[in-house]
């Protein structure tokens, strides 16, 4: 499994950051390159297991389906995502929102083995909020992109797709942004022809259907 690109000593600089109490969540996020919900996981964690918790697994991490039962039951009840988290050892939340989603749809849940849960050939839909915890996993452990794509069920080109997209772009990369219609200046040459091609062609549509019109008027009138 691939190490997490955060050291013990930076992981613990940024606890104390939260002790102090003088600085904002955002500037602790900005000065270790970690989301709010990284820093309060590492603290519950911390809070709960001391600097072993904190420390990286190197085995593959594998689940019980009382594990797996007992954690969904526990959010359930209304124990905090990150508690859960924290208290089943659990190694993000889209693992928790599998399991949560199989559970509520009476589906059954069993024993994790290791090499059973393939990344997926094809992809699947996602949330903006879900590529953002994707991406920041993927970063957080090496770019591990295959395990990355086997812990949350997804294809190796999604997941390599969307970190190149943050790489470039940020956040504004993982936006879903299908269906929008592109400003003249992100057109490249050849969809700028076929943009004044259609406008020509509904142009010219509009004109042929005023002249059918007009025609069907004097008809009429000559009739009249």
């Amino acid at each position: 499994m691939a190490r997490s690109r955060h050291s013990i000593e930076q992981k613990l600089s940024a606890l104390r950051m939260m002790e102090e109490e003088t600085y904002t969540w955002k500037e602790i996020e900005e000065a270790h390159d970690v989301s709010e919900h990284t820093l309060r996981v590492w603290k519950v964690k911390f809070e709960t297991g001391g600097i072993d918790a904190l420390k990286e697994s190197r085995t593959w991490k594998l689940y019980t389906k009382e594990q797996k039962i007992a954690a969904v039951r526990d959010y359930l009840d209304g124990v905090t995502m990150v508690e859960v988290l924290s208290r089943h050892q659990i190694s993000s939340r889209s693992v928790l929102y599998r399991w949560i989603k199989k559970y509520t749809s009476h589906s059954e849940l069993t024993d994790s083995r290791k090499g059973m849960d393939r990344a997926m050939t094809k992809g699947r839909k996602t949330t903006f909020e879900e590529r953002m915890e994707i991406v920041r996993y993927c970063l957080d452990n090496g770019r591990n992109y295959q395990q990355t794509a086997e812990i949350f069920a997804l294809s190796y080109h999604q997941v390599y797709g969307w970190t190149k997209k943050y790489d470039a772009d940020g956040v504004h990369g993982l936006e879903d942004r299908r269906g929008r219609t592109k400003q003249e200046e992100e057109l490249t040459n050849e969809e700028k022809l076929e943009r004044r091609i259609q406008q020509i062609e509904r142009e010219n549509e509009r004109l042929r259907a005023e002249n059918l019109f007009l025609k069907k008027l004097e008809e009429i009138e000559r009739r009249g």
